[in-house]
């Protein structure tokens, strides 16, 4: 695949992403190779059954899931999306955001063969979560690198947001 060819197909997946619905799983063939890699901090998956069934998991899981493509970057056979998840839990009507970023490897018929999704599962998720989210935030907490002593008059003493 040419340069052009990765930025095409980039930007078409992140179309597909961002309008995606139930419906729209019949297509992943036309996406991704027959024996492509997904993962993401839950999942480790091979073939396109094995995205399928994360995806229709999700959609089965979740109210209103979408995503929101931010920003797409080609370079070679690779590609970046970042992306921010807007969904619902089920039965809450609290909305719910995690940012994140996939890697997109490209085969050369242009179908993905590799799709790695990062986003931090613990500060965007488990931390979130009534009995487990306490526990987490304090080991964070812990974790942390302690603040350096402010310098008189730069007003850098905190951490950002």
């Amino acid at each position: 695949m040419t340069p052009l060819d990765v930025r095409t197909r980039s930007a078409g997946i992140a179309a597909f992403y961002g309008a995606m619905t139930p419906a729209d799983l019949a297509s992943l063939g036309d996406w991704y190779a027959d024996g492509a890699r997904f993962v993401d901090p839950f999942n480790d998956m091979r073939g396109r059954a094995g995205i399928h069934a994360v995806l229709d998991h999700m959609f089965r899981t979740l109210d209103q899931p979408r995503f929101e493509i931010l920003a797409v970057t080609a370079d070679g056979d690779t590609a970046w999306l970042t992306w921010d998840f807007h969904f619902r839990r089920r039965g809450s009507p609290r909305p719910w955001h995690i940012h994140g970023a996939s890697r997109l490897r490209f085969g050369p018929d242009g179908r993905v063969t590799e799709h790695i999704d990062y986003w931090d599962a613990a500060a965007q998720l488990y931390e979130r979560l009534p009995l487990l989210g306490p526990l987490l935030r304090l080991l964070r907490r812990k974790l942390a690198t302690p603040l350096p002593s402010p310098v008189a008059g730069t007003g850098h003493d905190e951490r950002p947001g």
